[in-house]
């Protein structure tokens, strides 16, 4: 991994403005470049108005007074140093580039960063749609070359998607993913393809409305009413009209070119609106320019006056981001979640505000239904509604989303008894699923140890052979986000030791007792989250799976064992490396270290974790305990001897007798646990 201690940006528009005050926030020197001062200047002005914005909101709470404000906003916009050279640029540790949409262009700037910043600098794009490889093209080091897609208003919407280029480097994408954090992003990493990932699913929505309104002569102001909070937080014009009519009919233009091939048939996937073409022609680019969908008075500035049927355009509307994220999935272009967090943080299709991201909405839908819907609309429509080949699996193994407990997320069905409040078991055949049920981070609060204590035994009281820990919430972004540290704060000293105490100890329980236990890592395991993880036995992480010990960062050291079980499974220089730094590693490389045993697409997660718990649950059970057990011993000496006894205690047990009478006999074996 690099380390940023500098940063800059090419390119003072707003969007570069925005981004540049990001960066300074996070408290990172920036340098801020353009071609001329006055650009410069706009930057630096717009990255002092989003401050003092952000800093006024604290002082209406109280938290500051005027005088420190001020001196808040002078210290962040001071961080910022504007520029129409490449003079500064000289020990800068990452770049992003934020110039007009034009693979010429950003060819040749990436080409000029090339040679004057260092070559550990990792250049990145904040193109929205453009492929990173061709923009890499111009470099030599390709490798460390990336997209990072700032969502506008950059300052604040939360989203960024981290574009991997054919050559991106694994470490490349480790530091970007850490940036994000550092900075307060939300990210999401995905591969390369025209539009990404929300702009193309975004897009597609988009294109069914498009589409709907010029056949039908259809009035756009009875559509914004109709679908506002629907389809999207406001009405699509309206929203189109705020943020430039220009950007959004590229993306269309360009959605129609890559997917299409320029097809304008009811066939084609993606349609770009005829009026907008021609508004955004003689200049009319909505509130910037004074008009655009809407003219300034308010009134419509599109031809149609039909009313429109809202629920069936908001049917088709659904039906073309399914398919797309179906596609995006099938392509290896990104996961589920990834699909999901990056239309609720990038276009405001949020569960927090009443409106479902796509696959969530059609699995509480119905994936049946869902699939249904599309056998009906491409009998009226045609073949863009050809339901997609992932759809149609789930379907067919009885995957029909929350009422059937899997869909696109698995939805815990909680057995009617619980011993616990914030870790609920649901029983699956041979395995149970202990659901970490702390929202919205599943923080390892005392509450928690003590639920994990009582959940520990009763699993073992009731004879329990594995356990899945596993995240309730389907979309959530985290595993567990670590240890409560608020809940820390309120404790003494002798509490604190109790807690401890006995998170050790369930912890330690997990080690020595023949139940095996598997981590289902769906997202962030961080510090005592990641320490949960690293007590069990076998680790299985989503790609979208990220873990870190970020304890240090908080003058802190890991308390739930982290020091000594990581360097047990990554050696002693990772863990340490690991320990000291503080920032996360995605799953890719979480298993090249040997941190987790699988990495799987993460629709497959809970999944593959029951395939492994019933493979691990039908081995013998004293055999399981002791192996484990003996597994553990630091010194080889100490351990071989371990091993030994270990293996005369289970040489003489039933079980061992049991084991190879079926060998023999060929036949299965029926373990006793004595």
């Amino acid at each position: 991994m690099s380390f940023i201690f500098k940063a800059a940006v090419v390119g003072a528009g707003t969007m570069g403005g925005q981004i540049a005050q990001t960066i300074a926030a996070a408290g990172l020197d920036v340098v801020l470049k353009d071609v001329k001062q006055e650009l410069v200047d706009h930057g630096i002005a717009e990255a002092r108005k989003v401050t003092e914005r952000q800093v006024g909101k604290l002082v209406k709470k109280g938290k500051l007074d005027e005088a420190q404000a001020a001196a808040q906003v002078d210290e962040i916009v001071g961080r910022i140093h504007g520029t129409l050279s490449y003079d500064g640029f000289g020990d800068v540790d990452f770049v992003i580039e934020a110039v007009p949409e034009k693979l010429e262009i950003k060819q040749a700037v990436f080409a000029e960063l090339d040679a004057v910043t260092p070559g550990h600098a990792i250049l990145a794009s904040n193109t929205s749609g453009l492929m990173i490889s061709d923009i890499a093209a111009a470099t030599v080091r390709p490798d460390k070359v990336i997209g990072c897609h700032y969502f506008f208003p950059a300052a604040v919407m939360p989203l960024l998607e981290i574009v991997e280029g054919e050559l991106t480097s694994p470490d490349t994408v480790q530091t970007a993913y850490a940036f994000a954090q550092l900075t307060k992003k939300q990210p999401i990493v995905v591969a390369e393809c025209p539009g990404f990932v929300v702009n193309r699913i975004l897009a597609a929505g988009i294109s069914e409305i498009f589409r709907a309104q010029e056949e039908g002569g259809l009035s756009i102001q009875k559509i914004d009413d109709g679908l506002k909070g629907k389809t999207l937080p406001m009405g699509p014009f309206t929203l189109m009209n705020s943020l430039g009519l220009d950007p959004s009919q590229h993306l269309q233009a360009q959605m129609v070119e890559e997917y299409d091939g320029g097809d304008t048939s009811p066939a084609a996937r993606f349609y770009a609106h005829r009026r907008q073409g021609e508004l955004v022609a003689q200049g009319d680019l909505g509130l910037k320019t004074g008009e655009g969908f809407y003219k300034a008075d308010g009134s419509p500035n599109v031809e149609g006056d039909a009313d429109p049927d809202v629920d069936a355009i908001a049917n088709l509307a659904h039906l073309a981001q399914v398919r797309e994220a179906a596609l995006l999935i099938e392509e290896g272009v990104c996961g589920h979640r990834d699909v999901d967090l990056g239309m609720a943080a990038g276009t405001g299709l949020d569960p927090r505000r009443g409106i479902l991201p796509p696959l969530v909405k059609a699995d509480v839908d119905g994936l049946d239904t869902i699939l249904e819907r599309f056998e009906a609309a491409a009998e009226e429509h045609g073949e863009r509604f050809e339901a997609p080949v992932l759809l149609r699996r789930l379907v067919a193994q009885g995957r029909l989303g929350a009422k059937s407990g899997q869909g696109f997320y698995t939805y815990p069905q909680y057995d009617d008894e619980q011993p616990a409040e914030k870790v609920k078991l649901e029983t699956r055949g041979d395995a149970v699923i202990a659901w970490l049920d702390n929202p919205p981070m599943n923080s390892i609060s005392p509450q928690v140890v003590a639920d994990l204590k009582t959940v520990w035994q009763h699993l073992e009281a009731k004879g329990a052979r594995a356990v899945v820990f596993a995240s309730a919430s389907p979309m959530s972004a985290v595993f567990s986000a670590g240890a409560d540290i608020k809940a820390f704060t309120t404790m003494d000293a002798s509490g604190g030791k109790g807690l401890m105490d006995d998170a050790h100890a369930v912890f330690r329980e997990f080690g020595r007792s023949s139940i095996v236990t598997i981590a289902a890592v769906n997202s962030i395991a961080f510090g005592g989250g990641s320490e949960l993880a690293l007590a069990t036995d076998i680790r299985i992480a989503a790609r979208s799976a990220v873990f870190g010990q970020p304890e240090v960062k908080l003058g802190l050291i890991p308390g739930f064992g982290g020091t000594q079980r990581l360097r047990r499974l990554v050696g002693d220089a990772k863990a340490l490396e690991l320990n000291l730094v503080g920032d996360p590693i995605l799953a890719d490389e979480a298993y090249a270290h040997g941190l987790v045993n699988a990495v799987v697409d993460d629709h497959e997660l809970i999944d593959v974790a029951l395939n492994w718990a019933r493979r691990l649950a039908g081995q013998a059970p004293l055999a399981v305990g002791k192996i484990k057990q003996v597994s553990t011993v630091a010194d080889l000496d100490e351990g071989i001897e371990a091993e030994k006894d270990g293996f005369a205690e289970i040489f003489g047990s039933e079980d061992a007798k049991e084991g190879i009478s079926a060998f023999l006999g060929k036949r299965d074996a029926r373990w006793q646990g004595k």
